[in-house]
């Protein structure tokens, strides 16, 4: 451990922000890291714990508490702090297949599960992760290193997300020769157009899959696999086939009005205006535009957030953010304890833009529609909302939200964005392969397998275990990599 009291000596300091008012101009990240002095120190500020909760990926009350990766974090935050920034990447690279995009879009389990945040403010960890694999990057750490030999066994994966993108860099890493299949015209999923630029700049992906086409993996686009694409193509080409499209149904609103022109989908919102931009820097104008509307998203995670960003980037008139739920607290409750995940409000960047620019927090809360009022045109012009109540189900004894009768409340709606999370996989692909589904239209594997119903097909990722984290979805890619593995080698010694 390189500094016994470093935990004491330095105060947790974050990467600077450029200010609201600023990065609104444009859609690039805004982040500005520290010095590699100030950054070492962040290093040392890690307590090195014999039991180092931030690399446990536990399920506490339903929440993952610590990466579940399992990153070394102690390790290489000690050597961050002494300096070796290559021993640093070898031991972050054994466990994270990705962390130039975990570092930009991860919400860091680990450090609601760090033991300085216990008493006190939590290590950067997630900076910590960032500085090293952009100085891997620089100093050509971060290069390619195609496998030595191969094993003449092919594999397919259908899906370029990060459960796709770390199952195939894992199985090509073995010596196996890997196909990935993207249905979209760029590489990525939802890292790619699911995304704004703010958050995780195209660059990067373009970056990490360039070095991953030099070690060998060979990447094919607008192969809609069930669609323009044949699985029994695929089936007969390859020796296994992963498939890892991820969830990607986004969740309706069922509201009297919901035909009405100017209602999109977060994701389809989101798409058009990052395709646009990487096509044209948005010169084609072929996006939906917020300029000078007024915008309701509907939905308060981090995909609604990513929608306020965008939409005050476009100029809209204003901008409201509906979340069913009620405001969480400032800090944690009584029976949220570390090192569960903590349940308290947090302000994001597109919520702190919005206060920049219209002088308030967007977020309304314990809200929803009640009906989409559409114009003479059948556009939307309004919604109605109705205020929730937390109240308890008799028949179930769980908490439900019900509507408050008199409660109803007519806002402005130009345009409409529900972010109101997925439901699951497109069917159509499961059902080319003849792989069964359950209820909630997930790939069904057995518990902890990733063989699917289908001999020689496995699936992976948000497809196989519903809509989560970045960083779950790169250890299911991981997971089902050594499943393929060892059924087709007898053995697995991938990691």
């Amino acid at each position: 451990m390189g500094k016994t009291t470093g935990f004491l000596d330095y105060q947790r300091e974050n990467n600077r922000c450029v200010d609201a008012k600023s990065r609104i101009q444009n859609y690039n990240e805004f982040h500005l890291p520290l010095s590699e002095k100030e950054r070492r120190r962040q290093g040392g500020r890690c307590m090195d714990c014999g039991v180092p909760f931030c690399q446990s990926g536990m399920m506490i009350g339903g929440m993952t508490s610590g990466c579940p990766l399992n990153n070394l974090v102690p390790e290489w935050n000690d050597l961050i702090y002494s300096g070796n920034w290559k021993q640093a990447y070898n031991r972050l690279k054994k466990t994270n297949s990705f962390p130039e995009f975990t570092s930009r879009v991860c919400p860091a389990p680990c450090e609601a599960a760090c033991t300085c945040g216990l008493n006190g403010d939590p290590v950067t960890v997630k900076e910590n992760e960032y500085a090293i694999i952009e100085k891997a990057y620089a100093e050509q750490t971060a290069a390619p290193r195609p496998p030595k030999l191969r094993t003449g066994k092919t594999v397919a994966v259908v899906g370029s997300g990060p459960a796709g993108l770390a199952a195939a860099d894992q199985l090509n890493k073995r010596g196996h020769s890997v196909t990935v299949f993207e249905r979209s015209d760029r590489i990525g999923g939802l890292l790619m157009y699911g995304i704004p630029n703010m958050k995780l700049e195209k660059w990067v992906i373009d970056r990490k899959i360039k070095v991953m086409e030099e070690e060998g993996v060979t990447f094919v686009t607008n192969a809609d696999v069930g669609k323009n694409y044949k699985a029994k193509k695929l089936l007969q080409k390859f020796d296994r086939v992963i498939l890892a499209c991820g969830a990607s149904n986004p969740r309706d609103i069922q509201a009297p009005g919901r035909d009405g022109t100017g209602i999109y989908f977060a994701v389809d919102y989101l798409k058009s205006v990052t395709k646009s931009l990487l096509d044209s820097g948005l010169e084609d104008h072929n996006y939906i535009d917020a300029k000078e509307k007024h915008v309701v998203v509907i939905g308060g995670g981090d995909t609604g957030n990513d929608c306020v960003g965008t939409a005050i980037r476009q100029g809209c008139a204003s901008v409201t953010q509906l979340e069913m739920m009620p405001r969480l607290p400032d800090t944690r409750a009584e029976d949220n304890t570390w090192p569960e995940w903590p349940r308290i409000c947090k302000t994001d960047y597109g919520q702190e833009e919005a206060r920049a620019v219209f002088g308030a927090d967007p977020r309304v809360y314990q809200t929803t529609v009640k009906e989409f009022i559409k114009d003479g045109e059948g556009k939307v012009c309004r919604i109605l909302t109705v205020r929730l109540a937390l109240e308890e189900d008799p028949e179930t004894g769980g908490k439900v939200m019900r509507p408050i009768e008199g409660s109803e409340q007519e806002l402005l709606a130009d345009l409409v964005l529900i972010a109101a999370g997925f439901l699951g996989a497109q069917q159509y692909v499961a059902e080319a392969f003849g792989a069964e589904l359950d209820g909630r239209s997930h790939v069904i594997t057995e518990p902890e397998k990733y063989q699917t119903s289908v001999d020689r097909v496995f699936a992976a990722g948000d497809m196989r275990r519903g809509q989560s984290l970045v960083v779950w979805a790169i250890r299911e890619g991981r997971e089902a990599a050594k499943a393929v593995d060892l059924s087709l080698m007898g053995y697995t010694n991938l990691a």
